[in-house]
């Protein structure tokens, strides 16, 4: 079957350019990653992740991170489990 069929789509420049930016070290075009997108759909018979409101712990949380407040960061992996104290 031939690929004629568009997809067309306004979106803000900014997240664009940064989903772009990961597709490429994915080495996949932004056609391809609809494509999966798409297929995703197919097979879940719905979108292919969890589309929920956040709860109230969970916006605070994001607030709290928004603002620089409860984030612990990490040099790499190693810091990070040393930190959970795995």
């Amino acid at each position: 079957m031939g690929k004629d069929a568009m997809i067309r789509a306004r979106i803000e420049p900014k997240l664009k350019a940064q989903a772009e930016s990961i597709f490429r070290r994915l080495g996949v075009s932004t056609t391809q990653a609809l494509t999966m997108f798409y297929s995703q759909v197919l097979l879940r018979k719905g979108i292919p992740f969890d589309v929920v409101i956040p709860n109230a712990t969970t916006r605070k949380t994001f607030e709290a991170t928004d603002a620089g407040r409860d984030v612990t960061v990490c040099r790499d992996a190693e810091d990070m489990f040393e930190k959970l104290g795995i």
